[in-house]
């Protein structure tokens, strides 16, 4: 799974996924990609789900661009316990994904195998997506 080398502070405050993305609004390296059209935090096991169903209806051909790293850690307190005593252990780590974001690209390979293989991977995320053709 994706987990950073090294992080500057061990357990971050939460970053916000509201508003529109920045970076990456169009795609830079494939002819195919994922955009979302929804923001939201996405976990390092749904990024590596999204990759395997891709990368294997693809059957290992074409080039394949993933545009999200999940560099923020989300911490949880244990069940039954108290309130208070500080913040939780480091549960999961995950990417932050706003609105118009392209997450993964794909190139090397025909228009119908992309589309089915990027319908897979879309099914993986927790974000309403939709495919997107470079002009």
């Amino acid at each position: 799974m994706l987990v950073p080398k090294k992080t500057k502070y061990r357990k971050p405050h939460r970053l916000s996924y509201e508003g529109i993305t920045k970076g990456h609004k169009k795609l830079n390296f494939g002819e195919f990609g994922i955009m979302s059209l929804s923001g939201n935090y996405v976990e390092a096991k749904q990024i590596e789900a999204a990759r395997v169903a891709l990368t294997r209806f693809m059957k290992r051909s074409g080039r394949v661009w993933i545009n999200m790293f999940p560099h923020l850690a989300r911490t949880q307190k244990p069940q039954e316990v108290r309130m208070g005593s500080g913040k939780g252990n480091v549960e999961k780590w995950v990417a932050v994904v706003k609105k118009g974001m392209v997450i993964i690209e794909v190139s090397e390979v025909s228009e119908e195998i992309a589309k089915t293989a990027l319908t897979r991977a879309m099914h993986k995320l927790p974000l309403k997506c939709k495919i997107i053709k470079k002009d």
